[in-house]
C-alpha cells in the first residue's frame, strides 16, 4: 500500500512552506480537536497523553525534543553539556540558566524558584504526580540566583534530560501552585484548569471533557508568534468524526491520533481539504495484565491494590497464554495496515535499545491451552469455558471508545474463547479513561478490570523514564490519588535495582543491555505487559495550516507557536 508514502509527501510540501506571518495574532483562529476531551492542563496530574499534550500549549519545560530526538532549548539559553560546563565533569549535576527577562502569560518573572517548586511539587510523595520518574534519582533543586537552576543528583545521572524536560515535566508558576501541594493538588481546579504558562497561548475559557479556549500569549518570548490570535480545543467524539472535521469538511485544521483503518484513511484522502501526516517513534499499543484483585466485592479503596492479589492473573502461565492466542500481524493488517508493525516490545525504538524480543509475534492456539492446562484450568462442565476450584476463568477487558480498539477487543476475545477463556468487553469514553479523576472508577489508573488495552509513548529517544515508571512505589493507590505510573502494579525488588543501576549507567553500550533487559522484564519474562503493536503517530491537518511538522519524541503540538494560516 502507497498511501502512507502519498501522505507523508504531500505533508512535507506544506509543512516547510515558506512562513506568512510576521507579527503576532494576525491568522485569526486555529481549531484543533482532539478526540479525547481534556480533563486538565496540568501534566503533573495525568497520565493522559491529551492532556499533556494540549496542555503544552501554555505549560513548557526548561528544554524539549524536536523531530529528530534532539534535546533543544526552549526556556533557556542553551543545553547544557560538560563541554559547555553545563553538566558537572562528575555528572551529578546539571545546571540551566533561564533566559534574561523570560516572562510568564500574567506579564511576572520566571525565576529558578518555580523551578526549584516545581520539583517540590511533582516529588511530594501525597501529591500522586503522574511523572515521578522524571525526578528519579533527584536529590534536590536549587536556585543558584534569579536565572541559575542546579539540579544535583544522588549519583552519576548519565542521562540528565529527565526533570524539566519535555512536555510530561513542564515548568509551573510558584505563585500560582504554592497553596496547591501534596494532597491539595487534584483540589486546585483554577490553577489546574487554567495554568499561567510561558507557552505561545494562555487558557481564556475552560470546559472539562469539552473545550478549551485560548488566546495568544501577550508576553510570550518570541514578538511576532504565534500567528494566530485564538484557539480552539475541541474534544470528544471519535478519531472518525475529528479527522472528518479536517480532510473531508474542512471544519478543523488540524486531528490529533486520527487512528483509523487503511481503508477509511485512503476515503478521506479523496476529500481533498487535508492531509494525514505520520512517523513511527515509541508509541506502542498494549494490554496491561492487572497483577491485583479488581473485584467490586472488595472494600473501596482495597480494588486492583496490592492487598489482595488477582485470583487469576497472578499465575504466569495464564498471563502467557493470553498473550500467546494472539494473532498481532492480524491485528496491524485490520487496524493499521503500514502504520503499524507487530511488536513484543515495550520499548520499540530507538533501534539501540529495542530488544531482539520476537517469540510473541507468532499465533501459538495450542501452546497456549497447553499452558491453561497446565496451570490447572480445564473444561470441567463442558460449556467451553475453562474452571478451577469453582471458579470461572473470566475476564473483564476495558479500552477507551475508538473504532479500532473496539475491532481489537472483539478479535483478541474471539482469540481467548477459542481457548476456553470468557470475556466481557467494556469501552470508556477516552475523555474519562485518560482523564486521571481519582473519583471516577473508570480511568486506566485505577483499573478496575482484569485487563485493559492502551497506547503510551515516551519524551525523547532515551527509555530511562519510561522504564522508571514500574517501580514498586509508582503504582496507583488511594494514598496517591490513583497518579501512579506503574498501571498494572508490578513489583519486584530486581527490577527496582535496576531502574537504579540504569540511572548510575554511562556507558552506552551498557545502557542499552540494561534497557533491554528491563524491557524483557515487564514483557516476555512476566508478561505483566502484552505489546501489540509498534503504532506510528497519525494525525491530520488542512491543507491551509502551514507549519506542522509532527513530533514523536515530545508533544505532537511542539511547535504550534510556528503554525500559521496559508493564505
Amino acid at each position: 500500500m502507497k498511501l502512507k508514502t502519498a501522505l507523508l509527501g504531500a505533508a512535507a510540501a506544506l509543512a516547510f512552506a515558506p512562513a506568512a506571518f510576521a507579527e503576532r495574532g494576525t491568522d485569526g483562529e486555529v481549531k484543533i480537536i482532539y478526540s479525547q476531551a481534556v480533563s486538565t492542563m496540568n501534566a503533573y496530574l495525568s497520565g493522559g497523553t491529551k492532556d499533556i499534550e494540549v496542555g503544552s500549549l501554555v505549560l513548557e519545560p526548561l528544554a524539549g525534543f524536536n523531530e529528530k530526538g534532539e534535546v533543544i532549548p526552549r526556556l533557556v539559553t542553551e543545553v547544557p553539556s560538560i563541554e559547555n560546563g553545563g553538566i558537572s565533569e562528575d555528572r551529578t549535576s546539571i545546571t540551566w540558566k533561564l533566559i534574561p527577562g523570560l516572562k510568564w502569560s500574567d506579564g511576572t518573572p520566571v525565576t529558578a524558584e518555580d523551578a526549584v517548586f516545581t520539583a517540590g511539587y511533582c516529588m511530594d510523595p501525597a501529591g500522586g504526580c503522574a511523572q515521578l520518574a522524571h525526578y528519579e534519582g533527584v536529590e534536590k533543586v536549587e536556585a543558584v540566583d534569579e536565572t541559575t537552576i542546579k539540579i544535583t543528583f544522588k549519583e552519576p545521572k548519565p542521562n540528565p534530560f529527565l526533570a524539566l524536560v519535555g512536555a510530561q515535566s513542564p515548568l509551573l508558576q510558584k505563585a500560582q501552585f504554592e497553596n496547591c501541594t501534596g494532597a491539595a493538588a487534584s483540589s486546585c481546579t483554577e490553577q489546574n484548569f487554567k495554568p499561567i504558562g510561558t507557552g505561545p497561548f494562555r487558557v481564556t475559557e475552560f470546559r472539562t471533557n469539552d473545550v478549551v479556549l485560548l488566546e495568544a500569549n501577550p508576553n510570550y518570548r518570541d514578538p511576532a508568534k504565534p500567528a494566530f490570535a485564538t484557539a480552539m480545543v475541541k474534544g470528544g467524539g471519535d478519531a472518525t468524526s475529528a479527522a472528518r472535521s479536517v480532510m473531508e469538511t474542512g471544519e478543523f485544521d488540524y486531528a490529533w491520533n486520527t487512528q483509523l483503518s487503511p481503508e477509511v484513511q485512503a476515503t478521506m484522502v479523496e476529500g481533498g481539504k487535508g492531509v494525514f501526516v505520520s512517523s513511527f517513534g515509541t508509541l506502542v499499543e498494549r494490554i496491561e495484565m492487572n497483577l491485583t484483585d479488581p473485584s467490586p466485592d472488595l472494600p473501596e479503596g482495597e480494588r486492583s491494590t496490592a492487598k489482595h492479589p488477582h485470583p487469576i492473573l497472578s499465575d504466569i502461565r495464564v498471563r502467557t497464554a493470553l498473550s500467546k492466542a494472539i494473532d498481532r500481524e492480524t491485528l496491524v493488517e485490520i487496524g493499521y495496515g503500514e502504520a503499524g508493525r507487530p511488536t513484543c516490545n515495550l520499548v520499540p525504538a530507538p533501534e539501540l535499545y529495542a530488544s531482539d524480543n520476537k517469540d510473541c509475534i507468532p499465533q501459538d492456539v495450542e501452546g497456549a491451552k497447553a499452558l491453561l492446562d497446565e496451570a490447572g484450568w480445564t473444561d470441567s462442565d463442558g460449556d467451553g469455558i475453562r474452571d478451577k476450584d469453582g471458579k470461572k476463568l473470566s475476564l473483564l477487558f476495558q479500552t477507551s471508545v475508538n473504532a479500532v480498539r473496539q475491532d481489537f477487543q472483539s478479535i483478541i476475545k474471539q482469540y481467548w474463547n477459542d481457548i476456553g477463556v470468557e470475556v466481557e468487553l467494556k469501552s470508556i469514553d477516552g475523555s474519562v479513561y485518560f482523564g486521571g479523576d481519582a473519583g471516577s472508577p473508570d480511568t486506566f489508573q485505577k483499573f478496575y478490570a482484569d485487563v485493559e488495552m492502551y497506547a503510551n509513548n515516551f519524551d525523547g529517544t532515551d527509555p530511562e523514564a519510561y522504564l522508571a515508571a514500574y517501580t514498586c512505589d509508582k503504582a496507583p493507590r488511594p494514598e496517591n490519588q490513583w497518579q501512579g505510573e506503574n498501571i498494572n502494579r508490578f513489583c519486584d525488588p530486581a527490577y527496582d535495582a535496576m531502574v537504579a543501576e540504569l540511572g548510575a549507567t554511562g556507558d552506552i553500550e551498557k545502557r542499552a543491555a540494561l534497557a533491554k533487559k528491563m524491557n524483557d522484564a515487564v514483557t516476555k519474562d512476566s508478561m505483566v505487559i502484552v505489546p501489540l503493536v509498534d503504532r506510528g503517530r497519525l494525525s491530520a491537518h488542512s491543507n491551509t495550516l502551514g507549519g506542522v511538522v509532527l513530533n514523536t519524541w515530545d508533544s505532537e503540538i511542539w511547535n504550534a507557536s510556528d503554525w500559521y494560516r496559508i493564505k
